[in-house]
């Protein structure tokens, strides 16, 4: 349901979603500066339209928005990579992500939430949320490391490219300080459930997929540590490790706030 009001938070939204349709989808005709420039001020209307949101609505909350952030932290590491690895050419594919999570805001902007009863509340949004994102910068990496065994299979593969191994290495540490900064939300969440929600801990899905999730990307961690697992294997066990984090918040919250209509 979309919310009444803020006609910043409609504009800088959907002038980021119109910014990141035209990367996404004229990328090639853009040339690379032109792209560049364009993502990168699309990036920044991104950023306005969620100061906007907090602004006209600092008490909700809801799977789009979350996954609207996601998008933005994603964006904000991929910028801050091309500055360290120019060969980094893949933002078309983050733009149609961005289009989309903008898009999604607007429609299901979420509901309301209660205030915040414990400081304890906000770093554990703000710890899930970088996990979020730090995982799914890893899932982007691990799509470039599959396009470019793809390119090098079939002889496609070019000097400007980042090498294999380069961008597997760089796939493993985000999924290492994605777990970090997980490990870190699911002992605020966990320890601090009577301060955070005011009730006694339970076993709800968000808490079984988040769970689950962790548990995932330990495996991952370990078989690459002990094991040395890569290609597939690494790439299967993140993408299910994804997933199930991605169901935690924002798959029940997509049932509650679409399927059900109502508040958690």
């Amino acid at each position: 349901m979309i919310l009444p009001g803020s006609p910043l938070f409609f504009a800088s939204s959907i002038a980021a979603a119109a910014g990141y349709l035209v990367v996404a989808l004229g990328h090639q005709r853009l040339g690379q500066r032109l792209a560049q420039l364009l993502f990168a001020a699309t990036w920044a209307l991104h950023g306005l339209a969620l100061v906007a949101y907090w602004w006209c609505y600092p008490n909700h909350f809801g799977f789009a928005v979350a996954i609207s952030i996601t998008a933005w932290l994603v964006s904000t590491i991929y910028g801050i990579e091309t500055q360290l690895q120019p060969k980094l050419r893949a933002r078309w594919v983050l733009a149609g992500f961005g289009a989309a999570a903008v898009g999604l805001a607007v429609v299901f902007p979420g509901s309301v939430h209660p205030a915040a009863s414990s400081v304890w509340l906000p770093i554990h949004w703000a710890l899930g949320l970088a996990s979020y994102g730090l995982i799914a910068v890893a899932v982007f990496h691990a799509w470039l490391v599959k396009r470019t065994e793809l390119a090098i299979r079939h002889a496609e593969a070019h000097e400007d490219h980042i090498p294999l191994l380069g961008l597997e290495r760089l796939m493993f540490q985000f999924v290492g300080a994605g777990f970090v900064l997980l490990t870190a939300t699911l002992i605020v969440g966990l320890g601090f459930t009577d301060m955070l929600y005011g009730v006694r801990f339970r076993w709800d899905h968000k808490t079984i997929f988040s769970v689950l999730s962790w548990l995932t990307l330990a495996v991952l961690l370990i078989g690459r540590w002990r094991l040395g697992w890569r290609g597939k294997t690494a790439a299967r066990t993140l993408y299910v490790g994804a997933g199930l984090l991605l169901m935690g918040y924002v798959g029940s919250r997509f049932v509650l706030e679409v399927l059900l209509a109502r508040a958690a």
